[in-house]
């Protein structure tokens, strides 16, 4: 199957969520964190691990959705754990009988998503040599999109698995540049394929995980004589395809409204690449979701000079100016209104003092009056005595 990736599309187009994901089912019905990992506390959980025999199916979830029959036991105490190398031999059918899907010595790293979410749990309660029928719901299978041309939506897949051998969780410390790069551009292709499926808090999952593996740590080489041999080129190379991880990641925060994370995520990019078309139309489109019209309108601009020809782009933009236009206009009209209040008090204020003068000046006129009128009767009764 192949997997168009994320930043060959025009800016990384976006999708829309219209139902709970396959991220939601596993928080609501395992109790697990968003990485998918089985709850073994939880009481049903429990109970149905301990107690299981060979061909009696074993409900993981406690609600059918996920269930797990012995056909072949395993050797006793060697189930793998979290980040383990498990080679597997995978057969899933539909409709009982016809089969979907035929890969055979399949390596993959458990809890990485390699396969689809209910093989990722149950392939961690199998031991090895074990061959079990895992019936998977269509929640943590294929979901309402299917897998074209043969699963269709809503479809049960029961999967039948032998957990071939497994190898310990690598110290990527210890892995070449090669190696590294390998692995790490697996894990954003499988970014990629959830996000395509409109599983972002998923993809977000790969993503990381493929930074992991991308990242230029001090001891990048596995052994001294491979000095010689890789040079600035090669970490040229790794750190690109990191920038490109981290751009796809920006893009899954964007779509579970993560925004301040999502704009780190593309700070990254632009402290490399300053001239990243994406990352600067991603930054842009984050501040225009943040409400900061003004940056993200200076951040396309700088986007649109390095590719005119981006209708996306330009389209962004004019819807930027007109907000732009109301923004100003808004701040105008409260700056307008702040002045009209201050003016209004000081007229007020006048208007007081005037007011205060005519009545002071009325008083005083008065006491006058009365004291003209006293002076007048006391010199009419002098003359008259």
């Amino acid at each position: 199957m192949t997997v168009g990736t994320l930043e060959n599309t025009e800016m990384g187009k976006d999708f829309v969520q219209d139902s709970k994901t396959q991220a939601d089912f596993i928080q609501e019905e395992s109790n697990s964190n968003t990485e998918g990992e089985v709850d073994s506390n939880n009481p049903v959980t429990k109970e149905s691990l301990n107690n299981h025999s060979k061909d009696e199916w074993m409900d993981i979830f406690g609600n059918g959705q996920l269930r797990k029959k012995v056909l072949v036991k395993g050797e006793h105490g060697t189930r793998p754990n979290r980040g383990d190398t498990c080679i597997l031999k995978i057969v899933g059918r539909i409709d009982t009988f016809k089969v979907v899907e035929n890969l055979d010595s399949v390596v993959i790293q458990l809890g990485d998503l390699d396969v689809v979410q209910g093989l990722d749990l149950a392939i961690a309660l199998m031991d090895v040599s074990e061959i079990a029928d895992i019936e998977v719901h269509p929640r943590f299978a294929y979901g309402d999109l299917g897998l074209k041309p043969d699963i269709p939506p809503n479809t049960i897949v029961t999967y039948t698995v032998e957990l071939k051998a497994i190898e310990s969780d690598t110290d990527i410390e210890m892995l070449s540049i090669k190696q590294r790069k390998e692995l790490g551009n697996k894990k954003r292709e499988r970014g990629n394929w959830w996000f395509f499926r409109e599983e972002p808090t998923l993809a977000i999952q790969c993503y990381r995980r493929a930074l992991d593996f991308l990242s230029p740590k001090s001891n990048t080489f596995s052994n001294l004589d491979e000095i010689d041999i890789i040079g600035d080129a090669d970490l040229q190379n790794l750190l690109e395809d990191r920038m490109k991880v981290y751009n796809n990641l920006a893009a899954s925060q964007m779509k579970i409204q993560s925004y301040d994370v999502a704009l780190e995520s593309v700070e990254n990019v632009l402290s490399f690449q300053p001239r990243n078309v994406k990352a600067l139309f991603r930054k842009g489109k984050i501040l225009h979701f943040k409400g900061e019209h003004a940056q993200a309108y200076a951040t396309l601009l700088q986007a649109a000079k390095l590719e005119p020809e981006s209708k996306i782009i330009q389209a962004e933009l004019t819807v930027l100016k007109e907000k732009n236009a109301k923004d100003a206009l808004h701040e105008k009209h409260l700056y307008r209104k702040m002045l009209g209040t201050n003016k209004n008090a000081n007229t007020s204020k006048k208007t007081n003092i005037e007011e205060k003068w005519r009545t002071n000046r009325t008083v005083w006129s008065l006491v006058g009056g009365a004291s003209a009128a006293i002076l007048v009767g006391l010199l009419a009764y002098r003359f008259a005595s």
